[in-house]
């Protein structure tokens, strides 16, 4: 678990870049029209892990969907991915973590691991969209639908279905619910943007390693 930010000057550097793209990570909708960026970025080429030890959540809508990114970091092809869209009007998550593993030549692997909403601290977020591959979750769900249209998310339950119809069947299978509540959830993501994104308690810490020692899980 020992931090490796410390050291020479490459460490520095690679430290500089690292943060400003947490930064962009943790309020990349910030500012922007409600849903837009959702369906118009390339991820990268890295799926990332995010741990969650409670999630409560309304207005929430899932569905299936495609993500367009690069091949891998090292390469410059697009591809599209499937992936299960989940969104909420509103979410407030306590002992968040995501984390990253990044292959630094000279170095090997380093995760970079960010946690917040720990003790009193909260995460809240507003217009939540997150593109996931896989997940694992104590789940409850009140006033749910399933099965109804993508396309009709929004209808009764402020889902988001329609604003990010250029990545998905308009008539496809989906689910909403009036709240969901995750307890013990743990995800891995291509991607996860919110209007807004307020993180207190934030650490960023980067590790050499890779692993459930040093990662979220």
């Amino acid at each position: 678990m020992e931090s490796m930010a410390r050291g020479g000057t490459r460490w520095k550097r690679f430290a500089l870049v690292m943060v400003p793209s947490v930064a962009a990570t943790a309020a990349i909708g910030v500012g922007l029209a409600q849903g837009a960026l959702a369906a118009s970025f390339a991820v990268s080429g890295q799926e990332f892990k995010v741990e969650a030890g409670h999630l409560e959540g309304y207005g929430f809508a899932q569905y299936g969907g495609l993500n367009e990114g690069y091949e891998s970091t090292t390469s410059d092809k697009k591809v599209k991915r499937p992936v299960a869209i989940s969104t909420f009007e509103t979410a407030t998550i306590n002992d968040m973590c995501q984390s990253v593993v990044t292959d630094v030549p000279l170095f090997g692997k380093v995760t970079m691991k960010l946690t917040a909403g720990e003790g009193a601290s909260e995460v809240k977020a507003k217009n939540l969209y997150l593109d996931i591959s896989n997940l694992e979750a104590d789940a409850t769900f009140t006033n749910i639908d399933i099965g109804v249209a993508a396309k009709d998310t929004d209808v009764r339950r402020g889902g988001k279905g329609p604003e990010v119809k250029d990545r998905i069947l308009p008539n496809s299978f989906a689910q909403q619910a009036d709240k969901a509540v995750l307890t013990g959830a743990k995800q891995k993501a291509w991607a996860t943007t919110a209007g807004t994104f307020t993180l207190g308690g934030l650490k960023m810490a980067l590790h050499k390693g890779d692993g459930p020692d040093v990662e979220c899980y």
